[in-house]
């Protein structure tokens, strides 16, 4: 499920992008999003899920292109996304090559994710908006993504993160997968 924190990349090109511009930063939230009193918690994703997420958007030769942000865009109904994909580019390449390499991806991240892209990100997965994650709905967004996976494979996924072992990822769960440090093997 790592690959939805490609959302909160989105947000923090636009922080970027104002920043780039002279604005001030603080306004790109929506007045329904400032609703929550907590949204300005941040958190650090684990780097080993973020590698997921670049390799996940990366295409060929461990690079993200323009068109590899337009195809992942568009999975998700982006209307614009040619155009979008070619701001994004433009704000993370600081290296000025056409492309963001994996140093260019998490210097977007380096302050870490919102509360509410975290939330965001896991609405996408909860489709049907009950606050709970199912594997159905796991294998849905990753059809979307164009990973292969079978329920089974989805269930045993849902299965490492459901803390409560009620069947269902609910937000706590989420964000406990989203930041948890890995040991590595």
């Amino acid at each position: 499920m790592s690959h939805l924190s490609l959302l909160a990349f989105k947000y923090n090109l636009e922080k970027l992008k104002s920043k780039a511009a002279g604005r001030p930063t603080g306004r790109l939230l929506s007045g329904r999003d400032r609703q929550f009193s907590d949204l300005t918690r941040i958190y650090k994703p684990d780097d080993d899920e973020m590698k997921k997420v670049f390799n996940k958007i990366a295409g060929e030769h461990d690079r993200i292109t323009r068109k590899d942000l337009k195809g992942l865009l568009e999975k998700f109904g982006k209307a614009d996304a040619a155009a979008e994909a070619r701001r994004m580019i433009c704000v993370a390449d600081f290296k000025k090559n056409g492309y963001m390499d994996f140093e260019e991806f998490m210097e977007v991240h380096k302050s870490g994710v919102p509360l509410g892209d975290m939330r965001r990100a896991f609405f996408v997965f909860d489709q049907d908006g009950d606050g709970r994650i199912s594997a159905e709905e796991v294998m849905q967004v990753l059809h979307k993504l164009g990973d292969s996976c079978s329920l089974e494979d989805c269930r045993e996924m849902v299965k490492k993160i459901d803390r409560n072992r009620d069947g269902f990822v609910d937000m706590d769960d989420f964000m406990a997968m989203m930041t948890r440090s890995r040991k590595k093997p």
